[in-house]
């Protein structure tokens, strides 16, 4: 439950999907969540640094093994969703003819 507490906070999985391709500098990161308050971003960071989701580097933020792991699992995610997308359409698409 932990877990789903923690995804469900707003800015969470965008956080986490920036951080997908390797660590970010805190100005970066906040640039690519559509400047998100920087107390919202700290707020969130260390949510995830204290789940051992994400560490800070001489580079920057970077996800863990643990956050890495995640994030694939997410990835699993967005690939269904966008085929749900696709199958919802479908039926929007018959529905309308």
């Amino acid at each position: 439950m932990v877990l789903f507490d923690v995804l469900g906070k707003r800015w969470t999985l965008r956080i986490l999907w920036e951080l997908r391709d390797g660590p970010l500098p805190f100005r970066a990161l906040r640039e690519r969540c559509d400047l998100m308050s920087p107390t919202s971003l700290n707020q969130r960071l260390k949510e995830f640094r204290e789940l051992q989701l994400v560490e800070l580097r001489e580079e920057g933020y970077a996800m863990t093994q643990q956050g890495i792991s995640l994030g694939k699992q997410l990835a699993r995610l967005d690939i269904w969703a966008k085929q749900w997308a696709e199958y919802l359409g479908s039926k929007a698409t018959k529905r309308d003819a």
